[in-house]
C-alpha cells in the first residue's frame, strides 16, 4: 500500500519538476511501461481512448521532451499546478489508485497569466524498489476545448 503522505509528496515533487521546466525529469515519475494520456470530461464519461497527448512508455514521454526542446516551435510559457488532496480510490499490497484534482495556471513570456487547464487526474500509483510511480496518469480536463499551445505535460 502506498500511504496518503507518499501519494501528497509524489504530486507535489512532479508538479514542481514541470513548474521549473525541469522537463527533463518529469519521464523517471512513470514506470518504463506506463501510460499516460491527456484528455477531456466527454471523452473519458464515454470511455474513448484518444487523447490530445498518448503515450504508453517511458521512452515515448522522452522522446516528447526531446521534441520540445529541438524540434517542435510553440511560444515560450509555463505553468503554475495547484494540486488537491489525492482520494485513494482503491488499494493493495504495492498499488494503489487514486484521483487528484488540478488547476493549471499559463505563464506566457509576455508576463500575461491565464488559468489553463482545470480537471482530475486518473492515477494508478506503484512502487518500484521503493519508490512511488506512475503506471498511469490520465488527465482529465474539464473543458471539452483544446487550446492549440498544450505543448508542456500536464
Amino acid at each position: 500500500m502506498i500511504d496518503f503522505i507518499d501519494l501528497c509528496a509524489f504530486n507535489a515533487a512532479y508538479a514542481d519538476a514541470i513548474d521549473r521546466d525541469d522537463l527533463e525529469s518529469w519521464p523517471a515519475f512513470f514506470t518504463e511501461a506506463c501510460h499516460y494520456r491527456i484528455t477531456h470530461v466527454e471523452n473519458e464519461r464515454e470511455g474513448l481512448p484518444a487523447g490530445i497527448v498518448y503515450a504508453d512508455s517511458r521512452a515515448m514521454l522522452e522522446d516528447r521532451i526531446a521534441a520540445l526542446r529541438v524540434a517542435n516551435i510553440y511560444e515560450r510559457q509555463r505553468y503554475r499546478h495547484l494540486l488537491g488532496m489525492p482520494l485513494v480510490t482503491a488499494s493493495d499490497e504495492g498499488r494503489t489508485a487514486a484521483r487528484v484534482p488540478f488547476m493549471v495556471a499559463r505563464i506566457m513570456a509576455t508576463g500575461e497569466t491565464e488559468l489553463f487547464a482545470t480537471g482530475a487526474f486518473h492515477d494508478r500509483y506503484v512502487r518500484e524498489q521503493g519508490r512511488v510511480l506512475l503506471a498511469e496518469r490520465v488527465a482529465v480536463c474539464d473543458s471539452t476545448a483544446t487550446d492549440t499551445l498544450l505543448a508542456l505535460p500536464l
